[in-house]
């Protein structure tokens, strides 16, 4: 990864949740529409690339990894109280052990889909014999979206539980880190030899099934659930990120 993607995953971040400082009320609905297509274009990147590319290889088990980074999303996700997902359940008072809750929650996720981002085109090389330039960038797009909402919804979350302006600020700087973090450890991990095109694939897998989780639990909440009633809105912002994700790839 150069230094402008390590900014770029950064920056996301703050500013994502920098916006949720200047808003007292969010729309629900503009925020579900803006998740479907995050949650559209996350498929459609790992259907059509990353799937096909971690499948390559000799690992007969790459599947169960994929189902490990499945389950290992949904105990994340007690942690976080579902906040990848723009849910918001604020806490009736400041209680520390809540926001450390969805702070662990959400900061594990992070750094573990990071670690990709550093190994991704060294194992491209390893395993095709030549250069796969930017072929990370995927991921990377695919991160950034997901963040951008993510932090909205975690400073809204910890501002409307009345935690202090100070507490908000680190916490989401702390967030902010943590895929650049993971990415620069598995670089160095490669670096001295304690991973190999292997353990990156299977790192991959892990991501991809966290990955799986995400989007389809945003793509399969509906505005009614009683009704299970999908929006024309909905549909259309899901071809929209479907559409971008073709795009990138072709």
């Amino acid at each position: 990864m150069e230094f402008w993607e390590y900014l770029t995953l950064i920056f996301s971040v703050l500013i994502g949740g920098g916006i949720a400082f200047y808003i007292k009320q969010y729309n629900k609905n503009v925020l579900q529409m803006l998740l479907s297509f995050v949650g559209a274009y996350i498929m459609g990147i790992t259907v059509m690339h990353l799937l096909p590319s971690v499948y390559q290889g000799h690992n007969h088990y790459i599947g169960l990894w994929i189902l490990a980074g499945f389950f290992v999303q949904i105990i994340l996700e007690i942690l976080s109280g579902g906040v990848e997902h723009g849910h918001v359940h604020p806490s009736q008072e400041p209680k520390m052990g809540f926001a450390l809750q969805i702070l662990l929650g959400l900061c594990v996720h992070a750094f573990i889909e990071g670690m990709p981002l550093e190994t991704y085109d060294a194992f491209q090389e390893e395993l095709h014999g030549h250069e796969h330039s930017h072929n990370h960038q995927h991921l990377l797009y695919g991160i950034i979206l997901h963040k951008l909402p993510a932090a909205f919804v975690l400073v809204f979350l910890l501002t409307v539980s009345k935690f202090k302006r100070s507490f908000v600020v680190m916490s989401l700087v702390i967030f902010s880190l943590m895929s650049p973090l993971g990415a620069w450890s598995a670089g160095a991990l490669v670096e001295y030899g304690i991973l190999n095109p292997d353990s990156t694939r299977i790192l991959l897998a892990v991501v991809i099934g966290s990955f799986l989780h995400i989007a389809t639990t945003i793509l399969f909440e509906t505005e009614s659930k009683s009704h299970h009633h999908i929006s024309f809105k909905k549909v259309l912002m899901i071809v929209l990120g479907l559409g971008l994700a073709i795009m990138t790839i072709i």
